[in-house]
């Protein structure tokens, strides 16, 4: 569950938050002239934001009755040519916002980037140097267990040989006639 939770916050600044950080900087540095590309980057990058808003705040905000349709609506709304959308929530909500804030979130980023290829080295370091030695614990554990459970096993078919042949059977003393495994009859 943690791991699943980790890779998940990962994915979304990794996959989400980085390219649509680098995407704002390369747009507001280079002044993107064509205007449709400036749209369609200025689209993901907010698309980008509310994604990761919504990982975040899913507990709070998917019980909301119809949730899904007001988020379609307003993916529809940033995106549709005749709104404009994305346009206005770009230049009134995002670009001040993230302008003022800029030099702390390029801070943040990098040393989030060096914590994560420490993390990363780290655990490849100790997979390189315990792994093998893990790996043959785990096979030897699992041998000595199926060692005992084929013990185990043996010694109860010994005590109900044992049990069987102390108690009568009552199978031969009921019957007077057995048909034997070649169809023959046997009489007792």
């Amino acid at each position: 569950m943690l791991a699943e939770l980790i890779t998940k916050l990962l994915m979304m600044i990794l996959g989400y938050v980085y390219p649509a950080f680098v995407c704002f900087k390369t747009m507001e540095k280079n002044k993107v002239k064509i205007e449709e590309l400036r749209f369609w980057c200025q689209y993901w990058i907010i698309v980008a934001l509310m994604t990761v808003f919504e990982r975040i705040s899913d507990i709070f905000i998917s019980w909301v009755p119809m949730y899904s349709e007001m988020k379609l609506a307003l993916f529809l709304y940033l995106w549709y040519s005749k709104t404009k959308g994305t346009g206005f929530v770009y230049e009134t909500l995002l670009r001040p916002f993230i302008l003022k804030h800029e030099t702390d979130i390029d801070k943040n980023l990098l040393e989030l980037r060096s914590r994560m290829w420490n993390l990363a080295s780290y655990y490849y370091h100790n997979f390189t140097e315990l792994g093998p030695t893990k790996l043959f614990q785990v096979i030897e554990s699992l041998a000595s267990k199926h060692g005992m459970i084929e013990r185990s096993s043996s010694k109860k078919r010994e005590r109900n040989k044992s049990k069987a042949s102390l108690a009568p059977r009552l199978n031969t003393i009921f019957s007077f006639n057995r048909v034997t495994r070649r169809g023959k009859n046997r009489s007792l």
